[in-house]
């Protein structure tokens, strides 16, 4: 019931918040990281980021599950080196649902909700891209009656993006990047919470 959480504040515990926290998480990651598989390689890639960052911040509480977070990682990197650019494969909602639930599970055991938000940033921006976009388009809707109106071109944001003219390829890449320094960060402020 425990949420270790950076120096000033320490340990918090949560009582019984902490299984609606953890069932939070379940459902949030599971549909983040669907919603993510729209691109090829973009879930594979921020996934196998997202559970190394994970991976770093629950080695001081759970160096087991530190190793269960580097192999689902290593899974990830190899379905993409197989799976590369224009995909013969399709991960699907039975891969994307796992792997959610693989990092979900990570924080639920070790109290590391803070990094598994910040290492899935990615899937984060994603699910709360449709959120927006269906929310403000439904209250749109009933403002101008039946005519609703749209922040994004096309929900999730990498669709928004694609229709702006961005390559996949580029896309993918700065995700990448992106997962890449939240990773260390996620990883950074995981050493330091344990």
């Amino acid at each position: 019931m425990l949420v270790p959480l950076p120096s000033p504040l320490g340990l918090i515990c949560l009582g019984k918040l902490y299984q609606v926290l953890t069932s939070f998480c379940f459902v949030s990651m599971g549909n983040g990281v669907n919603l993510t598989d729209g691109l090829d390689g973009l879930a594979g890639g921020s996934a196998a980021l997202a559970f190394m960052g994970m991976s770093i911040a629950v080695l001081p509480i759970s160096p087991d599950l530190a190793i269960f977070g580097a192999s689902m990682a290593g899974s990830c990197i190899g379905f993409l080196v197989h799976n590369r650019y224009r995909a013969s494969i399709f991960m699907g909602d039975t891969g994307s649902l796992a792997l959610g639930g693989g990092l979900a599970a990570m924080a639920a055991c070790t109290g590391m909700f803070f990094p598994l938000f910040i290492s899935s940033g990615v899937f984060v921006i994603e699910a709360l891209s449709v959120i927006v976009q269906v929310s403000y388009l439904k209250s749109t809707r009933w403002l101008y009656r039946g005519a609703g109106r749209r922040i994004f071109r096309m929900a999730p944001f990498h669709h928004h993006l694609e229709l702006c003219g961005f390559k996949e390829p580029l896309i993918v890449a700065s995700t990448y990047l992106i997962s890449s320094i939240l990773c260390i960060f996620a990883g950074y402020i995981g050493l330091i919470s344990a």
